[in-house]
């Protein structure tokens, strides 16, 4: 009596295969999805962004490229962030009404992602020694606040010196992707309830972060 061969194989090698395309099926989309955000030339044409994608996006500058320290002196390290949606603005300590508007924007933005707002946090750069008044420190709590060399920068941020009609590091607010790449500035002036739009959109929308 002839002998079933096939039946002698171990059940997990015989399961191996199924398991293997389940797991690449279920890995296709997320791979699928960071590949096209990283390629924002692929976006489809009738998509709108209020804010203006950075290209090519730049990478977050490494500790000894772009000096940070807390309002207490202790050295802070931008890579530390990776891995969230953050936003982003610079100004002067004093933070005149113009900063303190941007702060309200990035905050409100913030604060609207509802069940993802653990996927974002939001960051002011200070361009200068100037004591932040204690009524800003109270308004917004929860802002990273690092006080930063502004010709450093400038160049991640700016990525060149400025000229005739670009703007300033006090006038836009900037987005950084959970991958540690600046990739998005809105305007000088920006409408806030835009803001939060194209925010709300990102984190939606994004499988990574």
């Amino acid at each position: 009596m002839a002998r079933d061969i096939s039946s002698n194989r171990p059940a997990g090698k015989r399961s191996l295969l199924p398991m293997l395309l389940v797991f690449l099926c279920s890995l296709a989309p997320i791979v699928g999805a960071v590949v096209v955000y990283m390629n924002p030339q692929w976006w489809p044409a009738e998509s709108s962004n209020y804010g203006a994608l950075i290209e090519p996006q730049r990478p977050m500058p490494a500790a000894g490229e772009l000096r940070l320290t807390t309002l207490d002196g202790r050295l802070f390290d931008l890579q530390s962030l990776k891995g969230k949606w953050l936003l982003v603005a610079a100004d002067g300590g004093a933070c005149p009404d113009s900063c303190a508007r941007k702060l309200f924007i990035t905050r409100n933005s913030h604060a609207s992602q509802g069940k993802n707002v653990e996927r974002l946090a939001r960051i002011w750069f200070i361009t200068d020694d100037a004591p932040v008044p204690e009524k800003v420190l109270e308004a917004y709590k929860g802002t990273v606040m690092v006080r930063a060399d502004p010709d450093q920068l400038a160049r991640f941020l700016l990525a060149r010196e400025r000229a005739a009609g670009q703007p300033g590091l006090q006038d836009p607010i900037w987005v950084i992707d959970p991958l540690g790449n600046l990739m998005m500035q809105f305007p000088a002036e920006a409408d806030g309830v835009k803001v939060r739009k194209d925010i709300s959109k990102l984190v939606y929308n994004s499988r990574v972060g």
